[in-house]
């Protein structure tokens, strides 16, 4: 008997603005993904402008693959620092909306190759479960090792 996946779908999204390398936005968005998604994943530019005139580009990407997808958060769950899980643990109710949950991560951790939580212009993952109640959400990001 096969369990249905849990995942339907992730959204990245990240802003890069002038001052930034685009291709180091880019970098750090596929260093938070697993290799075997990192590797293949093609993302949309869109050119903006910002406020004051100021050219920004924003990148992003939905992954459906559903067999790839939990690796993203066991990703997440083995790679994050107890600090973050923590705050995941303490606020959960604040990232989750309905079915979705939503993470900000650190762009320029993330360029180094860690996972760090930021609200500070962030890269975004929206992650939407299928038909998912938050309690089995929950449980989900346990087995992942996102949350003691």
């Amino acid at each position: 008997m096969s369990q249905k996946p849990s995942i339907g779908y992730v959204d990245l999204r990240v802003f890069a603005h002038a001052t930034e390398d685009l291709e180091k936005v880019l970098t750090a968005l596929r260093n938070l993904l697993p290799m075997d998604l990192s590797e293949t994943v093609l993302f949309e530019k869109n050119s903006l402008t910002g406020h004051h005139g100021n050219s920004i580009t924003l990148f992003t990407t939905q992954l459906t693959e559903k067999k790839l997808l939990p690796a993203i958060l066991e990703n997440f769950g083995q790679n994050m620092n107890a600090l973050d899980k923590d705050d995941l643990n303490n606020n959960l109710a604040r990232h989750i909306e309905k079915t979705n949950l939503y993470l900000r991560f650190d762009k320029q951790a993330a360029f180094l190759g860690k996972i760090k939580f930021t609200q500070d212009d962030p890269i975004h993952f929206k992650i939407h479960f299928k038909n998912k109640s938050y309690e089995e959400i929950m449980e989900i990001l346990k087995k992942s090792g996102l949350l003691p």
